[in-house]
């Protein structure tokens, strides 16, 4: 068997115990398939975590006590090695569950919820090394009635998985294909750079790219845009003009494309670095700090065009950066509501 595919299959017992959640075969396998030092790199709050047992108490713990019956859903699962050499295996879906507990402070709902992750796995001699992961709360806290920022430019809805179902990419690995896949990626992304500094959007040569009915599944807090146009529209336009330094710290920054037959996916911790100036983004006031992003991505590719494409940014840890505590505000926002603390704000 291809390393690839091994690898997809040394994960396959961790995504079972997550989908039937069982927390001692969670950590039994962990154990078995992580390195002793294994780091997990995560979403603002949780941050970096080293060892099994501590992302097991610090992360799952307290999920799985807010949701008893916590699921966890897979709609694509990839693997291939980066230009540097790495090999990586990645993951995108949902944890979902009846939302009976807070969570995070969070107020629960009673009602099935879902959470969007992008989980990135490095391997290194059949041993997980490294996780790189992004879990969207604010679409949780959304879901509860309780997010406290600034609405969506675009459509906020359960994201799918890929409309083709073939997100679960199969063996033995194709070298070929999924090296093509990502040249394709790679040469967008260095066309949609050259606006604005080299001109209009015209530049960009997006109808090259990407297919007139792609779909660009953007994290809570930005939404998803449609076609070229809800694109631009909902998500590029209002960047690029609240962070026009946007790819000027390329030498800073580190990201690592791999692909897997049709799909592509991109990890890096962080990716980006730029400064929210002249009108802001987001709603928020023009701070003219440079701050880091992290983005974990996956594009898939038909018919050599991009149909679509999933998109998980780390915005609380964006917030956190310029100083605004989006729990302490969800606290201060929810103070009424049955099952607070009016005193302290704090989930009951």
């Amino acid at each position: 068997m291809d390393t690839h595919s091994r690898n997809k299959e040394t994960l396959a017992p961790l995504r079972a115990a997550l989908y039937d959640f069982d927390p001692a075969a969670l950590r039994r396998v962990l154990h078995e398939i992580c390195a002793p030092n294994v780091l997990f790199r995560l979403a603002f709050p949780f941050e970096t975590i080293t060892g099994v047992d501590a992302y097991v108490d610090a992360v799952y713990a307290p999920l799985v006590q807010a949701v008893p019956d916590l699921e966890r859903r897979d709609h694509i699962v990839m693997a291939g090695p980066t230009a540097e050499g790495a090999d990586w295996v990645g993951c995108g879906g949902f944890y979902t569950g009846t939302f009976c507990a807070p969570w995070l402070d969070i107020p629960p709902t009673g009602h099935l919820m879902h959470l969007r992750f992008h989980e990135f796995y490095r391997f290194e001699d059949g041993k997980i090394a490294e996780m790189q992961a992004l879990w969207d709360l604010p679409e949780v806290m959304m879901q509860a009635g309780a997010w406290p920022m600034s609405p969506s430019l675009g459509r906020e809805w359960h994201i799918p998985g890929p409309a083709t179902c073939d997100g679960l990419v199969p063996g033995p690995y194709d070298a070929a294909q999924g090296a093509a896949t990502c040249r394709h990626i790679v040469e967008m992304l260095e066309y949609l750079k050259r606006h604005p500094s080299q001109g209009g959007p015209e530049v960009m040569e997006m109808e090259r790219f990407w297919h007139p009915r792609m779909s660009w599944y953007g994290p809570s807090g930005i939404g998803t845009g449609r076609g070229i146009e809800g694109f631009r529209k909902w998500h590029q336009i209002p960047f690029l003009n609240g962070m026009p330094d946007r790819g000027q710290y390329v030498d800073e920054i580190e990201y690592h494309f791999f692909g897997d037959r049709n799909y592509a996916a991109v990890t890096g911790w962080p990716d980006m670095y730029q400064s929210i100036s002249r009108g802001g983004w987001l709603g928020i006031a023009p701070t003219g700090k440079k701050i880091e992003m992290r983005s974990l991505d996956f594009w898939r590719v038909e018919n050599g065009l991009i149909r679509e494409n999933w998109v998980l940014v780390d915005l609380l840890h964006m917030y956190d950066q310029i100083g605004v505590d989006v729990f302490a505000r969800m606290r201060e926002f929810n103070k009424a509501r049955v099952g607070f603390d009016s005193a302290t704000g704090v989930a009951l």
